[in-house]
């Protein structure tokens, strides 16, 4: 199997770091050579944070160049905006339809860019979810990641892996039952 990519970004806090592993576990458990790297940034200021994942049948680095990316997902706009340039040309881009706003729009300095969304589905091949919203449906917005982690399985075709098996293995157990809920929903919104 030739190599697939998948980029997943977001804000520190949302989760992106969680879905990028339990992503990684899946792959590995279905026999895939998997590579995961992570950028934190300053995640736990509310900064960037983006996980890479390749997989296939012999990955010989973590490392996704700019426009060989298949997919990205996006848990935030803006986030979404500036990670466009990894996706290659057939790609796509999953967006969660949330704004973060960073400190230099919460203090003034700057004002969040409109017509984000716009631009992006003017740039690639996308699809908006609201994952926040679904998860808040959920009973707890916490949950938004492995909605979007639903949907990265069902957009590149891995159903056939145990991801409840994932999620109880790997998720704490008070937690395990909403996030199988919070898979299948993020699944069934592709």
């Amino acid at each position: 199997m030739k190599t697939k990519n998948i980029v997943l970004v977001g804000v520190g806090g949302q989760g992106t770091i969680l879905a990028a592993k339990l992503l990684t576990i899946g792959l590995m458990e279905a026999g895939y050579d998997v590579k995961m790297s992570e950028i934190h940034g300053m995640s736990q200021r509310g900064g960037s944070v983006s996980s890479l994942v390749r997989y296939g049948d012999d990955v010989q680095s973590p490392v996704i160049e700019i426009g060989t990316a298949d997919i990205v997902v996006a848990f935030e706009k803006m986030e979404a905006l500036r990670s466009l340039e990894y996706l290659k040309p057939a790609g796509k881009i999953i967006v969660n339809d949330t704004e973060i706003y960073p400190l230099s729009v919460i203090i003034g300095a700057n004002a969040y860019p409109e017509g984000i969304l716009a631009e992006i589905e003017n740039k690639a091949s996308c699809r908006v979810m609201t994952a926040t919203e679904m998860a808040e449906t959920l009973g707890n917005k916490k949950v938004m990641n492995v909605i979007l982690l639903g949907s990265v399985v069902k957009s590149m075709g891995l159903m056939d892996i145990d991801w409840e098996k994932i999620i109880r293995d790997n998720v704490k157990k008070k937690f395990v039952e909403l996030n199988i809920k919070a898979l299948n929903a993020g699944m069934d919104a592709v």
